[in-house]
């Protein structure tokens, strides 16, 4: 079996995710427009490529996902929930969130082995999705810094994880806790995560079917959505 190669400012569609490769990839090629990414997202399709390589699409089986209800919240991380001063936001600055993701750290969470893939390239082409009202960062700050962080895309009621930072013990977490408890109240069950990661899973992430994971796109995707900037709820995160 041979990759499908898209082309750039095209309207082909992609292959069916059934004809991915076991690691996961589909395609190759095409262009990281607005309209291919939500096409891709809405299929359970996302790029991952180093900088000066093809574009490579990929749609994993099984898929990683978060249940928003069921995220889990240590013992140590609640004692830091209720003691921390790290100060919470969402939308306030989505290029800095990006751009600290792009820097390589061992054991970097919704990641590869190294954040390479986050390039200049990827950047625009999230930081036009954002601009468009469908990408989203949730930042942590302490005294006004940057310490950690996450972004991802929302189409309907579906978030899709992409990547997340931290450079303070458990900021990435208490942003990832804040965003599941403000997505459940907003309707949205479910943070994709793309593939498999030991600390996701310690947070309650799960492997599911790519065909469950498609048929949850195929309900949550066409939900209306505001395209707007995001704001948290200012009792979240709560401490359970």
């Amino acid at each position: 079996m041979s990759i499908t190669w898209l082309e750039a400012s095209s309207t082909n569609s992609f292959p069916p995710v059934e004809q991915a490769f076991e690691d996961g990839l589909l395609a190759a090629g095409g262009d990281l427009s607005t309209d291919r990414l939500l096409s891709a997202y809405r299929h359970g399709i996302f790029p991952w490529f180093n900088k000066n390589d093809p574009i490579l699409w990929w749609s994993p089986d099984p898929r990683m996902v978060l249940f928003t209800d069921q995220i889990k919240i240590s013992k140590s991380l609640k004692k830091t929930l209720r003691t921390t001063d790290i100060h919470i936001s969402m939308d306030r600055a989505f290029d800095q969130v990006m751009l600290a993701c792009s820097v390589p750290r061992a054991n970097q969470p919704l990641d590869p082995e190294n954040s390479s893939w986050i390039h200049p390239q990827m950047i625009g082409a999230y930081t036009t999705l954002h601009q468009q009202g469908f990408a989203h960062s949730i930042e942590c700050w302490q005294q006004d810094e940057l310490i950690g962080g996450l972004y991802g895309v929302a189409i309907g009621n579906a978030f899709f994880g992409e990547s997340m930072f931290s450079t303070v013990r458990d900021s990435s977490k208490i942003a990832l806790v804040a965003l599941c408890q403000q997505l459940s109240r907003w309707g949205f069950p479910i943070i994709d995560c793309q593939v498999h990661s030991e600390h996701l899973a310690r947070l309650g992430a799960q492997e599911i079917s790519r065909n469950d994971f498609i048929s949850q796109l195929n309900m949550l995707c066409p939900q209306s959505q505001e395209l707007q900037t995001w704001q948290l709820d200012k009792d979240l995160p709560e401490i359970p």
